[in-house]
């Protein structure tokens, strides 16, 4: 009986120590592997970022209406002949009159 409970205290001793060691290399590679997760969500955003920004340059080296559209849109460009008119909103009408 003394034996069996010596054994079973040197094999939970054992096991203690083992866990003890192999717990520190777990926990980073546990921490590695979320990381790791989280850079693969990043690039996969970023991918699909790039492929929308080359779609866009793509039509803005290749399509008229859009660098046209973009143009006047951003630019505030106009053609020949036309007269821009600038609308401004009630609140910055009283802002001006006053």
């Amino acid at each position: 009986m003394l034996s069996t409970l010596r054994k079973s205290l040197w094999l939970f001793g054992f096991t203690v120590l083992i866990f003890f060691l192999f717990l520190p290399g777990y926990r980073k590679l546990q921490e590695a592997r979320q990381k790791n997760r989280q850079l693969e969500e990043k690039f996969r955003k970023l991918a699909i970022e790039n492929s929308l920004l080359q779609e866009e340059l793509r039509r803005v080296q290749n399509d008229p209406v859009y660098q046209e559209k973009i143009a006047r849109d951003k630019m505030g460009v106009v053609r020949k002949g036309e007269i821009p008119i600038k609308i401004y909103s009630d609140k910055k009408q009283e802002n001006r009159l006053w």
